[in-house]
């Protein structure tokens, strides 16, 4: 029996490795893509990328709250496959790019250029960091369709199982993004300190440049699946070309499933912004600067778990689609504690050599070497509790993930949206006005203990099992 169940175990964990992998390269080429650039606007100096971390943070919450539905493509594509419905396939697709393309007009647009920088503005940031952020979060949104088609063509392949799609386009963009940050962000005059020359006749954009690279790496990481979407042989096995018209019924599906992801996806993130912009903003520059080094580490650590999550929505989804819920759990599982192993590793790292993890975002130049000093302090700091929550947030990466496979997405969602705002929010700001002595160490304490609840909580969610009687694919979307 117990040979049994080790062969069962390395059989399951090498299928969740066979169609996690290439998944797990995307999500460590899109951090490498957003590291990259925070490595390089750390040249410009503390101001710059507090800036772009800011921008960023609450340009990407705004699109949050459209990428949760999209991402239930991969749930209805792979439930499909699972239950032999494969005329439902690529109505599911093209109603997620749909979505995607009327939102980004509607939505995004809009508040981009009209909402944000009011935003910024309330934040009261030093005037010079509030040019930047405005800036750079004007061209993330400006370019944001093509982030919002490229997630609903990629979960289509996630859904079918063929991620490595994916992953190829995920490392071309990012080569694209790499050189143009160097060229964009740096001109003419290069990283002298580092011996680099720069493009003559080429102006230095700075932050604005590091944006514009982000939206060309993401327009290519698009591109790529997409023709590959309307090729030959994937329109001939799914119709991917014929069925392009609107389904409002697979639409309405996405909508009526995937509001719950969509809104726990952006109130997190909204709640992650308005702990770093505004309750670590508290503290001054050199404790934004410090926490966006680390968040930079902590997406190195959690996006090839995020990686394994996607893996686990298409197996759970497939398994339930083909009424398999043990083989769903079995999958789920496996990947837990592939992903927990993985994590805990980067704990260890976290904690061993943070003040050189640290070190690699500071500038070494005389004029800015005492800044360097106190933001190397303080970031090593933050790391310890990032290493403490790692295998905790491997757990609830994984399990959300499988919950959403299952179409289990309404009370995920609620227990979300409920931690963050107590936890994050209010257990930030109390802490930052009760022991102001902390600094902004105090709110990452916070966040330790809402990443720890929300492990838990999703465990318990997926174990109980009430997701085993669901199943969305029993009438395929026509409409």
């Amino acid at each position: 029996m117990p040979i049994k169940r080790v062969t069962t175990a390395v059989r399951s964990a090498a299928e969740v490795w066979a169609l996690a992998w290439p998944t797990v390269i995307t999500m460590m080429s899109y951090t490498t893509m957003q590291f990259v650039d925070s490595v390089m606007v750390a040249q410009l100096g503390p101001v710059e990328l507090a800036a772009q971390g800011n921008a960023g943070v609450w340009a990407w919450t705004v699109i949050a709250f459209l990428v949760g539905a999209i991402t239930l493509v991969n749930t209805f594509v792979s439930q499909s496959v699972g239950a032999g419905e494969t005329a439902a396939v690529a109505r599911y697709a093209w109603a997620g790019m749909w979505l995607a393309c009327s939102s980004w007009a509607i939505v995004l647009l809009p508040i981009g250029f009209l909402a944000l920088p009011w935003a910024f503005a309330l934040m009261d940031h030093p005037a010079d960091m509030q040019v930047l952020e405005v800036e750079y979060a004007k061209i993330l949104l400006a370019g944001a369709c093509v982030t919002l088609v490229g997630k609903a063509v990629s979960n289509f392949f996630f859904g079918i199982g063929r991620p490595k799609v994916v992953t190829l386009a995920a490392i071309i963009g990012n080569i694209t993004n790499l050189l143009l940050n160097y060229v964009l962000i740096f001109g003419e005059a290069g990283l002298p300190s580092h011996g680099l020359p720069g493009i003559p006749g080429t102006p230095a954009m700075g932050v604005a440049g590091s944006a514009i690279a982000t939206v060309a790496g993401t327009a290519v990481e698009c591109a790529i699946p997409l023709s590959l979407f309307l090729s030959g042989s994937i329109a001939r096995e799914y119709s991917t070309r014929r069925l392009w018209r609107p389904s409002w019924a697979a639409i309405k599906d996405l909508l009526r499933v995937g509001w719950p992801a969509s809104l726990q996806f952006g109130n997190e993130m909204f709640c992650w912004s308005v702990f770093m912009t505004v309750l670590v903003g508290t503290f001054g520059t050199a404790h934004l600067a410090a926490g966006w080094i680390v968040l930079r580490y902590m997406h190195l650590s959690f996006m090839p778990a995020v990686g394994f999550s996607i893996a686990t929505t298409t197996l759970v989804g497939r398994s339930i689609g083909a009424k398999q819920p043990e083989l769903a759990a079995r999958y789920a599982r496996t990947a837990v504690w592939m992903s927990v192993l993985y994590m805990s590793a980067w704990g260890i790292l976290m904690v061993l050599f943070r003040e050189p993890m640290v070190r690699l975002f500071t500038n070494t130049s005389e004029s800015g070497a005492a800044s360097a000093v106190h933001v190397v302090e303080l970031a090593s700091r933050i790391m310890i509790c990032a290493a403490i929550f790692q295998a905790f947030d491997a757990v609830g990466i994984i399990y959300t993930g499988a919950l959403r496979g299952a179409g289990d997405t309404f009370w995920p969602g609620v227990i979300v949206v409920s931690l963050s705002w107590i936890v994050i929010v209010g257990g930030g700001a109390w802490v930052a006005y009760a022991m102001p002595q902390l600094g902004s160490l105090g709110p990452w304490i916070g966040s330790t203990v809402y990443i720890i609840a929300i492990g838990g909580s999703m465990a318990w969610r997926f174990e109980r099992g009430p997701w085993r009687t669901r199943q969305l694919v029993r009438h395929a979307a026509t409409g």
